[in-house]
This record gives structure tokens, sequence and C-alpha cells, in this order.
């Protein structure tokens, strides 16, 4: 028989250690989609194994480093290992310490884990232990019982403390076998479970005046555990009336926020008895030392009054054992029990678990940032709460659990807008008046490159006065990145422009500055256009170009240049280059305002540095000229009398507008005579009458090189004829020629064709015919042959020189009724 009971008891422990905690486990796995769940016996201890947490998540051991798997709590009772996973004890747990009296007890926390964020519930839940004796609130029982106290009478013990719970808490009570007493078990309608001393045979006090028993507590734990305590009873004399209460059960409840002194409940009871014995005092019987520092209690008028502050959060009721004693020892007892009402004295608490920052601004929509846990002690609706964010910021919360919430993202993210946002977490109740708590929640945005460089300007503008040095600065052209970092670090680069405005400027990579690669010339290049690209230092870079426009501004660099007269005709020198190239023929009949004939200038410059004025400055009669001051015409001034001299000099000088002005002078030699014919011989006799002797020298120069010449061809053509056997050859004709002495029918009628931007008249004669007549005998010439070298058009680059001789075949221009005439 017993060994069969032994077997009995080690199937109910395998069943107890195998099949119970195989059988929890699968209702957590199954409940591992909502919260996962475990259970462990209290009094566990440090490192002891929970649960394979991260297998329950569905998490592989590869994947824990970069997740990284956190517990979070307020209070750290577990920990998780990083390597397996695995959920351990990391300080004892007292599940009395933790839940009291509570019949269920459980940890709840949370695992988070990253990459990405999430967070899952796990609850734990802590199975009793038989690890606490029952306890008796006092060693010893002091009891006077009256001889003439009947049998069947009652007297409260009390009740013995137990923190286990179910089978490990209190079952019952023993008392040490007697002749008299025996102790009953009741039990209260709260569950807890107090001793009653019985009488059941009737006491004698001459022949047993006082008792001593052992009183004993049992708990129903597995082996059972108990407490004890003494019971000293002192038989007393006849006082057959004990008090009465006027309720065996008292029933009042008092707001948390009651101030000390409060009366709580008033207790009252009679005695039939008189005299001494019918007198009453109120006390607390058995009561938990807890309860005594709340609670007070009147001894004359049984007036139960609050003695310290109460919290609902702490205890939410009280069990008073409030005891009435007569005269004569009788003793009372009845039960209060305070129920304490909740007030709305706690504001939300808001625990910020985790924040993801700072957060890409691409990062898309729904991205969670930060986990927050939100509770409130009280109770009811003071204890609903509800959150919200407050501020300008694309974020939103979600409840995840009851008291968890997550902060997302609702829209895409611009860290140019605003790199940073600022809310204010609000966690507010339902109480009355509603009590609320703020938490700051600072989210940044990191940069992505995703602007590009804009410039100030689409197109920039730039003046450059010409003439300026290499290097010069000539814009700064600006473009800004709203990006940060590298993202909006922005260089500059030439990305081309204009045919050839390469070579002309260069930009600065890190300034912008675009400086002159050399000195600009205005009448080469007045203006052009390059292209200059912005590009920031991000990966992939982003870029944009603006166009930069110079404009070269003209200086006054351009002196003005005489194109008529020839600058020839202004020239003095020694020999024939006294001879004027070109004339004016002016008839002796000319009014005032006759055109003698216009000074044409041009200048390479623009503007009022291009603007020519033209002023006399000098002339042979001043009276007798005037030039226009703009259309540089050259005029008389006054009719033409017989005392002015044939050869007149005039000089004009043409001057820019230019600052400072630049200025050319233009000379225009004028004959009076009616006819070309009867100036011709004006201009020989000068000729032959103004010979220096520097131009006789030059004659005499030139004649002794003709004789060399003509000595050497002598030879020459006596070889020739020696060899040939031939007549003189045809050169040595041409020196026997006639000299050409007066001129005449030699010159053409007339030939003449349009020149200049006015109408002029070309008649050619042999050039130097008339001064150089009485040294060189020269042959006839047809004078179609001279017709040759430049019709009416643009001056050559021979009759403008300025400082060369006059062509031997230069053209004369004249008009019909005026000529005027190159030599």
């Amino acid at each position: 028989m017993a060994v069969r009971q032994r077997q009995s008891e080690r199937r109910r422990a395998f069943v107890r250690a195998v099949l119970l905690p195989a059988l929890l486990l699968v209702l957590c796995c199954r409940a591992a989609a909502e919260r996962i769940r475990y259970a462990i016996p209290e009094e566990l201890g440090r490192g002891s194994l929970v649960g394979p947490l991260a297998r329950d998540l569905g998490l592989s051991p590869a994947e824990l480093p970069a997740r990284k798997l956190r517990l979070s709590a307020e209070k750290q009772y577990f920990t998780v290992s990083g390597e397996s996973g695995n959920l351990y004890v990391s300080e004892r747990l007292d599940r009395e310490e933790m839940c009291g009296e509570s019949a269920s007890c459980s940890v709840s926390f949370e695992a988070l884990v990253q990459n990405p964020l999430n967070v899952f519930h796990v609850e734990v839940a802590i199975q009793d232990v038989n690890d606490n004796a029952p306890r008796f609130l006092r060693d010893n029982f002091q009891l006077e019982i009256n001889e003439l106290t009947p049998p069947g009478a009652r007297f409260y013990l009390g009740m013995a403390e137990d923190p286990d719970v179910g089978s490990n808490s209190l079952q019952g009570y023993e008392l040490e076998t007697n002749a008299y007493f025996e102790v009953e078990v009741k039990e209260s309608q709260d569950g807890s479970k107090f001793a009653e001393l019985v009488l059941r045979h009737a006491l004698d006090r001459e022949s047993k005046q006082s008792l001593r028993l052992v009183l004993t507590a049992v708990d129903g734990g597995d082996p059972p555990r108990s407490g004890t305590a003494q019971l000293c009873i002192n038989v007393t004399d006849a006082n057959d009336n004990p008090p009465v209460f006027a309720q065996d059960r008292y029933r009042t409840s008092l707001r948390e926020d009651a101030p000390p002194g409060s009366t709580v409940l008033n207790v009252s009871a009679s005695d039939a008895d008189a005299g001494t014995n019918a007198r009453i005092t109120y006390g607390f019987g058995e009561t938990p030392a807890k309860v005594l520092q709340k609670f007070v209690v009147e001894a004359e008028s049984g007036t139960i009054r609050l003695q310290e502050a109460l919290d609902f959060e702490d205890t939410r009721a009280f069990s008073l054992a409030v005891e009435a004693r007569d005269g004569g020892g009788l003793v009372a007892h009845c039960k209060v029990e305070v129920e304490v009402l909740d007030v709305n004295d706690n504001a939300p608490e808001i625990t910020v678990t985790s924040v993801s920052s700072p957060v890409p601004e691409d990062a898309p929509a729904g991205t969670v940032v930060a986990l927050l846990k939100v509770r409130d002690r009280d109770s009811g609706e003071n204890g609903q709460v509800w959150c919200e964010l407050s501020g300008e910021a694309p974020l939103s919360m979600v409840s995840s659990s009851v008291g968890s919430y997550k902060v997302v993202t609702t829209s895409a993210l611009d860290r140019e807008q605003a790199s940073e946002h600022r809310v204010t977490v609000v966690a507010r109740d339902r109480g009355s008046p509603s009590l609320s708590s703020r938490a700051s929640l600072v989210l940044e945005v990191s940069d992505v490159n995703d602007n590009a460089p804009m410039f100030e300007e689409a197109a920039y503008s730039a003046y450059v006065a010409e003439n300026n040095a290499a290097g010069a600065p000539v814009v700064r052209v600006r473009a800004r990145d709203a990006d940060a970092g590298a993202n909006g670090r922005v260089s500059y680069w030439l990305a081309g422009g204009s045919a050839g405005a390469a070579p002309y400027v260069s930009v600065e990579a890190r300034s912008g500055a675009v400086y002159a690669q050399r000195s600009f010339d205005y009448e080469q290049c007045r203006e052009f256009a390059v292209a200059v690209r912005a590009q920031d230092g991000g990966a992939p870079s982003r870029s944009s170009t603006a166009t930069v426009r110079v404009f070269v501004l003209d200086r006054n660099d351009n002196t003005p240049r005489v194109l008529w007269p020839p600058p020839a005709a202004g020239a003095s020198g020694s020999g024939a280059s006294s001879l004027p190239a070109a004339f004016e023929v002016v008839p002796r009949s000319a009014e005032a305002g006759y055109l003698v004939g216009k000074v044409v200038a041009v200048d390479a410059d623009a503007g009022r540095n291009a603007w020519l004025s033209y002023e006399l400055v000098q002339a042979s009669e001043p009276s007798l000229f005037r030039v226009g001051l703009h259309s540089g015409e050259v005029r008389t001034a006054r009719a033409v009398s017989e005392r002015d001299a044939a050869k007149q000099r005039v000089v004009a000088v043409v001057k820019d507008h230019g600052q400072p002005a630049l200025s050319a002078t233009a000379t225009l030699h004028v004959v009076l005579a009616e006819s070309l014919q009867e100036a011709l011989p004006e201009l020989s006799e000068r000729a032959a009458g103004a010979d220096s002797p520097a131009e006789l020298q030059f004659y005499l120069v030139l004649a002794l090189a003709l004789l060399s010449a003509l000595f050497l061809l002598s030879v020459a053509l006596a070889v020739l004829a020696r060899l040939r056997r031939a007549g003189p050859p045809a050169v040595l004709r041409c020196l026997g020629a006639q000299r050409f002495s007066v001129p005449g029918a030699a010159f053409p009628a007339d030939f003449c064709e349009g020149t200049l931007p006015y109408s002029y008249n070309l008649c050619v004669a042999p050039a130097r015919a008339v001064a150089e007549g009485a040294w060189l005998p020269l042959p006839s010439v047809p004078a179609e042959e001279l017709l040759g070298t430049e019709p009416c058009g643009k001056p050559s680059p021979s009759s403008s020189a300025g400082a060369g001789e006059p062509p031997t075949d230069a053209p004369q221009v004249c008009k019909p009724s005026r000529s005027r005439c190159f030599l």
C-alpha cells in the first residue's frame, strides 16, 4: 500500500514538473502573435532561464547582432542574452513583494528590435511558491472568560497572515487538545479565514483559574507550513452579559483626498449589565500595523477618525476589527470595512522608450521614429488616457497596444524646410477635472542631395572697359545649394560659350569669381558669352548653368584717321616731296559758300569717342576759308578777290569727343584759277623757283645714279649688239625721245568716275610731268596707259600712307565745276 502511494505521488510530481510547463509553453506559443507569455515560479536564482525569447519572436541567432534585441521596462527584472536571445532572470523575484495579495501576478515589458524598428509585448507570470509560513500578529492572546459563560460561547481570536496565495495560503487553525475549548475556522465574505474559540464545557474558576493553550495556523502547501501563538485564558467571576454591537459589519467609503482628522464612522455597542460591567470602551482588535497608522478610534465614543492621508493607488480598501469591552471584561467584536474612493490626483506618465534620430529626409511616409509608453495610476475614467501631438510637424501617433504608441511620419520630410521637428506629446486623462502631462520630442532630419545649385541670376551681364589688365576681375557669379555639408558645397566651372570666348576669361572654382585672361580690345570684340556650371559635392552630384555675357566698353584709344585729303598731302620735306600730291582748283569767280573740298576722316572707336568735329587751325588767308564743324566741308567764307594769292594752303584739325580727346590734321592745297590748264603753270613756276639746296643735292645724286645706270646699260647694249649683230635696241631709242615740255594735249579730255561718299570726277595726268621735265627726257606715253592704278573707290594703301611719296601715276579727282588733282 505504501508503494502504491509513493508511485501515485511520483506521477503527480511528474505531471507538475513536465506536463504543466509543456502545456503552458504551447499556450504561450499560440498567443505569440499577440503577446508572448512565460510562466516561472518565484524565488528563482539570478541567471535562471525564462524562455527562448529570440526564437519565439522569429529571430535567428544570425540576426541578433543587426536587430539589437533589448528590453524596455520600468524595472529590469529580466535580461536578454545578446548571443542566444534567451530571456533570463536578472534579480530575485518575490511574488508577495511584487503583487501582494493579488491572486495572479505577472510582469509585463516590451522587447524592442531595430532595423526595422518594432516592439513586442512580453508577459511573464510569477507563480506562487510556498515560501511563507502563516504568522499571527501577536505571539500571545490574553483572554478573560467569566466562569458563568455558558458552553457554546465564542471568542474571536483574529486571523493569521500568509502572503502566499491559493493552496499555499492559510487553510485552517488547530488548537492544543484540552477539556474546555475548541477552535473553529470562520470564513468572511472576502475569503479571509479567522479563528474563533468555542467553549464546549462550563468553566469552574475554583477548579481551574487559567489555561495556556497553543494555537496553530496551517497552510495548504506541500509540505505544509505553520505558525503558532500562545492562548492565555484567565477565568473570572460572573459578568453574564457581554456588550452587543448594533451591527456585526459596518461599511463606509472615504475619498482618498480626505484630510487627516476626518470622521470615518461611529460604532456603538450596548451592555445589559449595570455598573462597571456595563461601562463600555472601544478599541481596535487584531489589526495590521498599516491600518493602525491610518485610523484611530476614540475609546469613549466609538468614533473612528482618519489619522493619515489615504492613497487609492496604494490601498483601495481597509478592514478594521473593532471591539467593545465592558467593565467586567466581556468583549464584543464587529468589522468595519472602509472603501477608498479614487480621486483624479495622478497625471499621466509619459515614457519615451526609443527615438530614431536623425531620420533621412527621403524616409517614406509611415516610418516609425519613436516609441512611447503612457500610463495613469488612477482607475476608471481617471485612468483612461488619450494622447496627441502638439506642434507643426509631419508626424502622427499610432496606438500599438494598451498604453503604447508609435510616432510615425505622415508625409515626406524636407530638411531644407525644417532641419528638425520639435513636437510635444500631450497625454490627458478623462477625469474631472482632467489632468495632463507633456513630453518634448525632437526629431532631427539628415540631409540627402536632392537640390541642385541655383544661381542667383539666370544670366549675368558684365561691363569691362577695353585695355583692361590681364587677371582683372570681371564679375562674380554665385549659386546657392539648399543642401548641407558636401551636398551643399558648390564648385564652378566653365561649360562653354560663344565661339572663341573661352580664352578670354576663367572662373575660380571656389568663389565663382570670373577673371579676364587677357586684355580686351573693343575694336576686335565687343561682346561675348560664356556658360558657367555650378556643381555640388554630393554623390551623385547635381549641377546647373548660368550665362555670363561680357560687354567690352570702348575707350578713346584710336586717333581719327584722315581719308581725304591723303596724308601725303600734308607732309612737307625736301626735293620733289614739296609738291602737293592733291590740290583743289577754285575759280576766282567763286562766291562766298563755294564748296572747296571736304575733309573725310574716320575713328575706329565708338560712341562719343567716335564723334568727330572739324576746325580750321591754319590758312594762307584765314578770312577766305571756313570748315564745317560736323561736316568737314571746306567752303569760301567770302568771295575770291584778285588780291588773293593763287596758291592757298588750308590746315584743318579733326578732333574726337573722347576723354582726353585725340586729333589729327589734314592739309588741303587750293589753287585759285579758272581752269586746270591755268593752274598747272602756277604749280610749275613754284617748282622751278623753289629749288632749295636740299633739292639740288637730291637731284645731283639722282643724276649721278642715272648716269651710272646709263653707262652700265650702254655696256650691256654694246655686248648685245656685237652678239646679235643687230641695230640699236629699242631702249636706246627711248633715250632720244622728246622731253615733255608743256602740258597740253598729252592730258585726256576728262576721265571721271564716282569715288568717295560725295561725288567727284577723276582726271589723270602724267605724274611730275612739269616738275621733272627739265631733268629727264621722258617718252611720250598715251594718257590711256596712265588710267591704271586705282579707279574711283577707297584709296589704295599707297595713296593713304600719309608719310610716303605720292604715287607716280596718281589719279586726279575733279568735278565739272572744279578740279581735284593728284600729281
